[in-house]
């Protein structure tokens, strides 16, 4: 290997996947599994790796090709990091083996050896989501050792809200109170049991964050100033979904329900194209779509209601789902026999040539794109994600 490893790196062999019909059915669950499978494997093979070579350590590298500083975990993305437990997690209810709990164990471990200071930081949305991952592993997998993890983090979510406003700001002295952080905090919150202050902050981003021209979600609002960031992620979508989801069931309040409904029809609107979810980039937006993507899944097979309307809500969540799943398979390249997604399902993926170009934190505590933002584990994760939100719906009969 010569002295500019970290810069060029062999050519993979490749092949372009097709957007093709695969067979004269539709896909079923034991495709969507053996597609998530190669997901799962594609980014356990590129992006995880021992923590500074510690035994019983895993952590995600955020880029492939890796740069040098990549590798050794300077940069780490802490709410990405959260994410891969997810998948993990979604892997191993969908086929438990002892590899798969090893890993989500190890992953979390990893997490809060990297993190420095423990579970806990000044992002409230980097907490929520790490609290969602920690939360469904100890309870779907029986992982014991998060329980310490998952304690800080509820106490920091509970404290982080503010009773003049009814909403927790995006970080610890910020003015800022968006979807992002209130969204997956507020369903971690309902998963601990704590149904009120969810219902609370569910009803804020309803009536603050609301766009009455289109019916999507916007990012946030300063407070007391008033002055409101109109842009309308689909991750935005994606919490707000998953969130009033979690309160239809848990309450049995009709208005959840029918808030899941608009936001849905919103979505569909002005989100998808012939129900593809369309758009996307790297980074952080790597993650954007495939959170989408995972609270259709929980729309479609949690959402309660046997009347027509809630049946056609659910139907309608499981068909952009699938037809994501469809774009983003057929569009996807092929590196030595494992899949690389693109950011947006509706392009054709490419090869990233190399580490020039890696993504860097922004000034306003973001990750930007690499030049091919398919390098990005924020953009595979994004790709896992939908395959398992695919097989999730098929095998509940959608």
């Amino acid at each position: 290997m010569n002295s500019r490893s970290d810069d060029v790196q062999p050519r993979p062999a490749l092949r372009r996947g097709r957007a093709r019909v695969e067979s004269a059915a539709e896909p079923g669950a034991e495709i969507w599994a053996q597609r998530a499978d190669a997901a799962e494997s594609a980014v356990l093979s590129r992006h995880l790796r021992p923590l500074w070579l510690l035994p019983g350590t895993d952590l995600g590298v955020v880029g492939w090709p890796a740069t040098r500083t990549e590798r050794l975990f300077f940069t780490w993305n802490y709410w990405w990091q959260a994410h891969l437990i997810d998948c993990a997690v979604d892997a191993a209810n969908r086929a438990a083996t002892p590899a798969r709990t090893a890993r989500i164990a190890a992953v979390a471990r990893s997490h809060r050896l990297r993190n420095i200071t423990g579970w806990t930081n000044n992002y409230y949305d980097d907490m929520a989501w790490l609290a969602i991952a920690l939360e469904r592993a100890e309870r779907t997998q029986g992982i014991a050792e998060v329980r310490g993890g998952l304690t800080a983090l509820e106490q920091q979510l509970m404290a982080g809200r503010q009773p003049e406003i009814g909403a927790v700001p995006w970080r610890k002295g910020a003015d800022y109170y968006n979807a992002p952080a209130n969204g997956p905090a507020a369903i971690a919150l309902a998963r601990l049991g704590h149904i009120d202050r969810a219902v609370g902050i569910a009803d804020w981003i309803d009536a603050t964050l609301r766009d009455p021209d289109t019916g999507l979600i916007r990012d946030g609002i300063h407070l007391p100033g008033g002055r409101i960031e109109n842009p309308t992620f689909s991750y935005c979508q994606g919490v707000v979904l998953g969130l009033e989801t979690e309160l239809a069931v848990h309450t049995g309040d009709a208005r959840h329900a029918d808030r899941v409904q608009q936001l849905l029809h919103a979505v569909e609107e002005h989100m998808t194209a012939k129900n593809v979810v369309t758009g996307g980039s790297g980074g952080d937006g790597g993650l954007f779509n495939g959170i989408l993507a995972r609270y259709l899944a929980l729309v479609a097979i949690m959402l309660p209601g046997a009347d027509a309307a809630r049946q056609q809500v659910r139907q309608s969540a499981a068909a952009i789902v699938k037809a994501s799943a469809v774009a983003a398979w057929g569009h996807r390249l092929e590196v030595e026999g494992e899949p690389l997604f693109g950011p947006d399902w509706t392009v054709a993926a490419r090869l990233p040539s190399g580490t020039a170009g890696a993504g860097r934190p922004t000034g306003g505590g973001s990750v930007s794109p690499s030049r091919t933002p398919e390098r990005d584990l924020s953009v595979q994760l994004s790709g896992w994600m939908l395959m398992e939100a695919a097989q999730m719906v098929t095998a509940a009969g959608f």
